[in-house]
């Protein structure tokens, strides 16, 4: 992706960075969901969070302070319209913008939160509960998550088996119901409960 004033167009899948390349400037999402993912050397994935309009990628801004490359992928999850702000432009509006500065550093400590959330998920909470809370999160207005099983196996940091075990009890227990590529929240109610008993 070019660094641009302008906003640029990118297609839903595009890939915007890999781990070990360079940052090109400063990512402002006007339109759409870009997801960022981390790969083990196992070759599992999880989703580390979402960027959408307003907020800030992490790596991004990690790169622009310390210098480094990236670490984690990005991936425009929908189509999304962005610009992308050069270094230097970067590191002269946060020196002299105060605006900027707080704009930039709010967004920051909001995604830390995003960070303690995924951590409680990961190390704290028990797998039932965080597969609860990956479907009510990702659930649209009709209560339908259009997923994989191994998509739901990256956003919960599991194992695709796992993910379809859960998903037969849920759906035995009236939970949800299940189609390819597709899972239908039947009882939210429960699923909350299932969620916050973590």
């Amino acid at each position: 992706m070019a660094v641009s004033a302008a906003p640029q167009r990118i297609e839903a899948g595009t890939v915007l960075f890999r781990p070990g390349d360079p940052c090109r400037g400063f990512v402002i999402l006007h339109e759409g969901t870009l997801r960022v993912t981390l790969t083990a050397a196992s070759g599992r994935e999880i989703v580390l969070y979402r960027v959408s309009r307003g907020d800030i990628c992490l790596q991004t801004f990690s790169c622009l302070v310390e210098g480094r490359d990236y670490a984690a992928c990005g991936v425009a999850e929908t189509a999304l319209s962005a610009e992308i702000m050069s270094a230097a432009d970067f590191h002269r509006r946060l020196a002299g913008d105060s605006d900027f500065r707080s704009q930039v550093f709010t967004a920051v400590a909001h995604r830390f939160s995003d960070f303690e959330r995924l951590v409680e998920d990961v190390a704290l909470t028990g797998f039932t509960a965080r597969l609860a809370r990956a479907l009510l999160r990702l659930a649209n207005a009709d209560g339908k998550v259009v997923a994989t099983h191994e998509q739901l196996a990256v956003e919960t940091g599991s194992g695709r088996a796992v993910v379809s075990r859960q998903l037969a009890r849920f759906a035995a227990a009236n939970l949800v119901g299940m189609e390819r590529g597709q899972v239908t929240l039947l009882d939210r109610d429960a699923l909350d409960d299932i969620a916050d008993d973590g």
